[in-house]
């Protein structure tokens, strides 16, 4: 897959986006006010990543956490999935590079902006509570 076809992509989406380097963007979807999805093409995949939140230092609401994560991977994320990374939350999604269309690369982006305008007021509760 080259480059060339991701960048059509974000453009036939209509989404704004910057380029960080090769094989690497940055989206922003005004529209629905998510900003910073990454797009990463490491062959054999593309890769749909966010970082919504810094974990809570709170064990306890670590715990609560962790719960509520694997409760909407279960019941609200069709095909990504959220995940820790260091000691983010983030949320991802993965597709096969060799031929993906259009209607994949959209409804990746379309599933991580969903997830994260539906799920991120309950998330960053838990990030709260822990600061209180």
């Amino acid at each position: 897959m080259e480059h060339d076809l991701i960048e059509g992509y974000l453009v036939r989406a209509g989404v704004s986006y910057d380029v960080l380097g090769d094989g690497i963007w940055v989206v922003n979807d005004e529209v629905e006010h998510v900003d910073n999805i990454v797009v990463t093409l490491a062959q054999p995949i593309v890769l749909f990543r966010v970082k919504l939140m810094d974990l809570p230092t709170d064990p306890a609401q670590q715990a609560a956490l962790y719960k509520k994560l694997l409760e909407l991977n279960a019941s609200s994320m069709v095909a990504g999935a959220y995940a820790i990374e260091g000691d983010s939350i983030i949320a991802l999604e993965t597709l096969q590079a060799e031929n993906l269309d259009y209607n994949e690369f959209q409804a990746a982006l379309d599933g991580l902006t969903l997830a994260i305008t539906e799920h991120y007021d309950t998330l960053k509760q838990y990030h709260h509570l822990a600061a209180a």
